[in-house]
């Protein structure tokens, strides 16, 4: 402290000094022009000072590090030390991550792995300990993490908050593990992520009784404001699957801008080389109309408050050297990266390498039990049947009817818009084989399964016939987890996912090559164009996201919150 001090009073030179820059103020919401000195891993100060170590950034402009306020590092499909390389170069320096993709597979084994992984790079990570593993108790995983389970591990030193609370129903309903798993949070004065889709007027006020903070899944300016209006922060999401920045821009205005944030959920890798991370988030929201320091500030000042991140961002004395210069405030493309004051990217290129930490206790967690071809024919009673129906762009699905043919009791699909769809348990090998129809999807002639299922991650599948479909799932077996391309009863392609049956050991460049090469296929296969293929899929097993769903227990109607038979009345 006496050398920061010192720095900071212009007695000694500053280890490293950002010159001639324009300088984003996200508390006076201004830009201002001058040098930032650092000292070590602080910010010393803004003004003119003499730098050991001098960097001219020729007027552009310096933002504090970016924050992605909500994710989920296995949606990346990469390890933690891949994710770092990939994001930091895009001014992503801080994640708030849940890691219940992984928990739901294997528990806090998954979860020490990640941390674990995590320390060993740049990135800044504060984990949010998992509320819902499972996510309801209509779904069979790997892991259940119960109110003693919290309370055993709230306390661990990686754990910074409580996740996202995806069981609305049971807050609301009072229910006493959900009420102890909230009251631990609450007596340790924790934040506490909100998943509350659609909530409203009492409903809100019971689940924000919980202490519940923020809020991801708004899709309607009408219930943005509400949500404002009741105390919460709402993240602005910009995920591969759900992709709600631009829509849900309109919301902001210059009275409500400090109770926003910024995160991406669900992001693949390939949305992150093509179209980056966070700053993808600014250009969206800049493009929308929104002032760019505003954007800047909710990507930044508004999440570290939020989550309590002490001296994180902003660019000012004291303040973590966590540093993005940027082209300008349209682009947002970052020209170089400062991760507590040292330079961890430039041009787009990660400055640093990571060795690779893999747990034994996230290999080989694909156990399926006795199965066969016929577990995918689906038997209904009656013609007309209910079917999922996809939303381009959105998780939500709607429930409508449809009539098929009956053979032996079983529906054929034959010459219709109609796929079968299935989740096999893959867990504890316990036979379970949900069945249900999808429309929306666009496949012919093939099946396309993964292991990424949503939040239990147990098998999915969809195909045009039980063949197909179960050929997917074995390669799927064969393989101990990833994503699966069937075609014609033959396997077209695959891409393991050895780590939890979510992540790669696969560098990023040529991962990211083998799904799009996958993706392609899918396309080519009639998967509609409007979809990512595999992150659509992989939301359809979510029963916390109406309206109808699917899991190894059967198809599942959100709005009623239980499960209902594949027929429909008339």
């Amino acid at each position: 402290m006496k050398r920061l001090i010192a720095v900071a009073a212009g007695r000694e030179k500053a280890d490293l000094v950002l010159k001639n820059a324009k300088i984003v103020n996200v508390f006076a919401q201004t830009v201002e022009e001058g040098d930032v000195a650092i000292a070590g891993n602080r910010i010393a100060g803004i003004g003119r000072y003499e730098g050991i170590q001098e960097i001219d950034c020729e007027k552009k402009t310096l933002i504090p590090g970016l924050i992605d306020a909500h994710m989920h590092i296995e949606s990346a499909q990469l390890t933690p030390e891949e994710l770092a390389r990939a994001v930091l170069p895009h001014g992503t320096t801080t994640l708030i991550a849940d890691p219940h993709e992984i928990a739901n597979v294997c528990g806090t084994a998954g979860m020490e792995y990640l941390a674990n992984a995590c320390a060993g790079t740049p990135l800044t990570v504060k984990f949010m300990f998992p509320s819902c593993v499972p996510a309801t108790p209509y779904e069979n995983s790997g892991a259940v993490l119960d109110a003693a389970a919290v309370k055993e591990h709230l306390s661990d030193v990686y754990i910074h908050g409580l996740g996202e609370f995806m069981n609305y129903p049971g807050v609301i309903g009072g229910a006493e593990d959900d009420v102890e798993k909230l009251c631990l949070a609450a007596s340790r004065g924790m934040t506490v992520d909100g998943h509350a889709p659609s909530l409203t007027g009492k409903e809100l006020n019971a689940y924000l009784c919980g202490g519940i903070s923020t809020d991801h899944e708004c899709v309607e300016k009408e219930e943005i404001e509400e949500k404002l209006a009741r105390g919460m922060y709402v993240h602005l999401r910009e995920g591969s699957a759900t992709r709600n920045a631009a829509k849900n821009a309109a919301a902001v205005n210059e009275k409500n801008m400090r109770r926003f944030l910024l995160c991406t959920d669900d992001r693949h890798p390939c949305d992150i080389v093509k179209n980056g991370h966070i700053d993808n988030i600014l250009r969206i929201l800049v493009q929308e109309g929104v002032d760019p320091v505003a954007a800047v500030t909710m990507g930044t000042l508004n999440a570290a408050e939020c989550y309590s991140l002490k001296n994180l961002g902003a660019i000012a004395p004291f303040y973590l050297a966590d540093v993005v210069c940027v082209e300008d405030l349209v682009s947002f493309r970052a020209a170089f990266v400062l991760k507590n004051g040292k330079l961890a990217a430039k041009d787009g290129r990660a400055l640093f390498s990571c060795e690779k930490k893999i747990d034994p206790r996230v290999l080989n967690t694909v156990h399926i039990g006795s199965l066969k071809k016929e577990d995918f024919d689906l038997v209904s009673r009656s013609e007309n049947v209910k079917v999922i129906r996809l939303l381009p762009k959105n998780v939500v699905t709607e429930k409508i009817v449809r009539k098929v043919s009956l053979q032996e009791g079983k529906a054929e699909i034959a010459g219709t818009d109609l796929l079968k769809l299935a989740v096999v348990e893959r867990h504890k090998a316990t036979g379970n084989v949900g069945l249900g129809l999808i429309e929306g999807y666009g496949l012919k002639n093939g099946a396309i399964a993964l292991t990424v299922s949503h939040d239990s991650h147990n098998v999915i599948v969809l195909g045009d016939t039980s063949e197909n479909m179960y050929a997917a799932v074995r390669e799927i077996e064969r393989i101990g987890g990833g994503m699966v391309l069937a075609e014609n009863g033959k396997i077209a392609d695959e891409l393991p996912l050895e780590i939890a049956g979510l992540m790669s050991r696969l560098p990023i460049g040529e991962f990211e090559s083998r799904l799009q090469r996958m993706i392609k296929k899918a396309h080519d296969m009639g998967v509609s164009a409007e979809l990512e293929p595999f992150m659509s899929l992989s939301f359809l097993a979510l029963v916390v996201i109406p309206e109808l769903k699917i899991t190894d227990r059967g198809l599942f109607d959100v709005k009623k919150f239980a499960f209902t038979p594949i027929e429909a009345e008339g």
